[in-house]
């Protein structure tokens, strides 16, 4: 009996038997399972149950008896017995049609059994970066090849302005893993944040021991990905450790981007050091926080305006998704502008026409409440 077996594409395994002989050929029944063991990663006892349970079905049909037939398989010799109640059912009985008509039932388990090991397989690696090569194009979507089955990179999950052909190879993280109907589909991404968490983890090895632990990861695919990083051993420099000697690690990561820029920022509990660092390339002047509604006015030299900000706001985005806070970037000459102002208001309200010494005391103390209460109001 030739088995036909495949997802979407139906192969021919090397094992033949004809359907007459299935009950006959001990030898052929066993390489029939060992290989589709081998070759589906399928557990023998489930091909044999298969099998079983498919001859059964056949043979009820076939006898169309009143009493109860069931047909077993020895695990080890491959000799089959069936029984019809209790009386033996001598297997050259059962003969070509009986097999014939098992034959779509086994090929239907057989299917069943290799869909559930492909689903336990790739379930256990969700999240995880698979490799393939590009079998062919949906409309927008490519679909990938990964072995065992096909895998799709919707248009949303790939990175803009990239571009593939037809046999070549490309890495992706799966994000998503489920049945539908008779197939599993498997959901891929290169534009999901994973993606690049997985591969510092795949690059870096002191991140994958836990020594340096990535803290939040923030990215704009095909643009920029801004990472941060802390090392819980003092002797290991968790930005060094990600750079690599000479670029190298960071490198590798950045080609399997194809250019995306990476910004490396080492984490503090404390956000006077978390946001300078998260505004980096750019250099910070200083820092006013309002930590009841997590607002972070933050004041840069006028040259560096542009690069704090980022191209269409891109830099100051990012930095503020990466340490939720909100932030508000001024220049120093804005900073002084507005404390020249503050203090104009304040000198305004204490000038009044006639007042007593009493009054001045006074006047001088709810001046100063009113310079604190402005200048948190303005920044």
């Amino acid at each position: 009996m030739m088995l036909l077996l495949g997802l979407g594409k139906i192969r021919l395994l090397s094992v033949s038997l004809h359907p007459e002989k299935i009950f006959m050929d001990r030898e052929s029944l066993l390489r029939l399972v060992d290989s589709l063991h081998r070759d589906k990663e399928i557990a023998k006892d489930v091909v044999f149950q298969g099998i079983e349970a498919a001859l059964t079905t056949a043979a009820r049909k076939h006898f169309k008896s009143q009493r109860a037939i069931s047909i077993h398989i020895d695990r080890n010799t491959g000799e089959i017995v069936a029984m019809e109640g209790e009386h033996r059912i001598d297997p050259s009985e059962l003969g070509r049609i009986t097999a014939q008509t098992a034959k779509q039932v086994i090929i239907q388990k057989i299917r069943e059994a290799e869909r559930d090991v492909i689903y336990e397989d790739f379930i256990s690696r969700k999240g995880s970066i698979v490799s393939g090569t590009v079998q062919r194009f949906e409309g927008p979507s490519i679909v990938v090849n990964l072995g065992k089955t096909e895998g799709v990179l919707q248009k949303s999950e790939q990175i803009a302005d990239e571009h593939y052909n037809v046999g070549e190879r490309i890495r992706a993280v799966v994000i998503e893993v489920k049945r539908m109907g008779t197939r599993i589909k498997i959901s891929l991404s290169r534009s999901h944040p994973d993606f690049v968490r997985r591969l510092f983890e795949l690059e870096v090895p002191e991140i994958a021991e836990g020594t340096i632990e990535i803290k939040a990861l923030t990215r704009e695919p095909g643009h920029r990905t801004k990472i941060a990083v802390a090392s819980s051993d003092p002797n290991v420099d968790c930005v060094g450790a990600c750079v690599g000697i000479r670029g190298a690690r960071i490198k590798n990561i950045v080609d399997e981007l194809n250019g995306e820029k990476i910004d490396i920022i080492r984490w503090s509990d404390e956000p006077e050091s978390l946001l300078p660092n998260a505004l980096k390339p750019a250099e910070v002047s200083g820092i006013i926080l309002s930590t009841e509604n997590r607002v972070a006015t933050i004041v840069v030299p006028n040259n560096q305006l542009s690069l704090a900000i980022g191209k269409r706001g891109q830099n100051v985005r990012l930095a503020s998704r990466l340490t939720s806070w909100d932030i508000d970037i001024i220049t120093e000459s804005e900073f002084e502008e507005r404390q020249r102002s503050n203090a104009t208001e304040v000198s305004e309200v204490a000038e009044p026409s006639k007042v007593s010494s009493n009054s001045i005391d006074q006047t001088d103390e709810s001046s100063s409440e009113s310079i604190e209460f402005n200048n948190k109001e303005e920044l």
